[in-house]
């Protein structure tokens, strides 16, 4: 399995490799897919002449469920902490005990 340091990409160098990627920052994901080609002479139009990238659609053409299944897997393969560590938000949610001051009784009960 790759490390951590071989999934990190600047934006010039994960456009020239297809792949799915994410930015933590902007919660954006790029799909890079070149397994397809547009007829070149219609970029020769005066309008996009010079143009480093031309929006194709608003749509996007990516099966949802797909996506969601490789995200899913590289949170799960790439968690911090070691494979046997518990999120802080588990740990939170796992807890029974009574912290000080609390007396143990449900809001709206009378006992």
């Amino acid at each position: 399995m790759a490390g951590a340091d071989e999934n990190l990409y600047e934006v010039d160098d994960l456009l020239m490799q297809p792949g799915t990627y994410f930015n933590p920052q902007t919660e954006v994901v790029v799909v890079v897919d070149d397994s397809t080609s547009i007829d070149q002479e219609v970029f020769n139009m005066e309008a996009y002449e010079g143009a480093e990238w031309v929006r194709i659609s608003e749509d996007v053409p990516v099966d949802e469920d797909r996506r969601d299944l490789l995200l899913e897997k590289f949170q799960t393969h790439y968690h911090p902490g070691s494979s046997s560590s518990v999120s802080e938000t588990a740990l939170e949610q796992g807890d029974e005990e009574l912290d000080e001051g609390e007396d143990g009784q449900d809001p709206g009960r009378e006992d």
